[in-house]
């Protein structure tokens, strides 16, 4: 279950992705004609740079994703905090490809059907490096850029379980234990002694120390 609610919230995330996307993607120049539209160059720039700008900010995103998930959900990590980043950051990349589809896409069509030809307007920028297919026409893949939050979220969390300190992957308790393990620490960090430990001894040859309320003996 916490899985499960894990991988529908950086599903989600991927919404802000899309936004973001769209924003710092530059958009396609096209040229109104008799037939529709047309590219102004054979091969536009924006094409590269919209998928350059998907695949740095999903990989950031991924990486991003995997950390909060390590660090939110102690208690769960291993193969189910790792399936449910890799599971949302696939989420996350669609929602994101398909919002920055649909943002500005009306507009372009309405200043397309209503410029002159010859007019230059900007198309929303698109991506060329990734792509959904289906296979059989049941099967879905991802390929190119659609993957690179996946990848990015399980590379991430795989380096965080290997640099972990315990086999668990969670975090044990050390307040309970000494520097070295023997007993509980004071405030001041030194130690203390049980409750029930044995006085200290007083090391062999050593006068034993006078019994309370007896006179000192004069010098002689």
């Amino acid at each position: 279950m916490v899985g499960l609610v894990t991988t529908l919230v950086i599903t989600a995330l991927g919404a802000p992705l899309g936004f973001l996307w769209r924003a710092v993607a530059p958009s396609v120049p096209v040229v109104r004609t008799e037939h529709g539209s047309a590219l102004t160059d054979p091969q536009p720039e924006q094409f590269a740079a919209a998928d350059g700008w998907f695949a740095l900010l999903g990989f950031g995103f991924g990486v991003l994703v995997a950390v909060l998930g390590w660090i939110a959900l102690r208690r769960y990590r291993g193969p189910v905090g790792l399936l449910a980043v890799v599971w949302g950051g696939i989420g996350a990349s669609l929602v994101a490809w398909a919002i920055a589809r649909w943002v500005g896409h009306d507009e372009y069509q309405r200043l397309l059907a209503t410029a002159a030809v010859g007019e230059v307007i900007h198309r929303p920028p698109e991506l060329r490096a990734g792509r959904l297919e289906w296979i059989y026409g049941v099967i879905p893949t991802l390929q190119g850029s659609l993957l690179i939050p996946a990848f990015a979220a399980a590379m991430a969390y795989t380096l965080l379980a290997g640099w972990s300190r315990y086999a668990t992957l969670g975090v044990e308790p050390e307040a309970a234990c000494g520097p070295d393990g023997a007993g509980p620490v004071s405030a001041d960090g030194t130690g203390s002694a049980s409750s029930d430990s044995p006085a200290p001894q007083a090391p062999p040859g050593a006068p034993a120390p006078p019994a309370r309320g007896a006179a000192a003996s004069p010098p002689e």
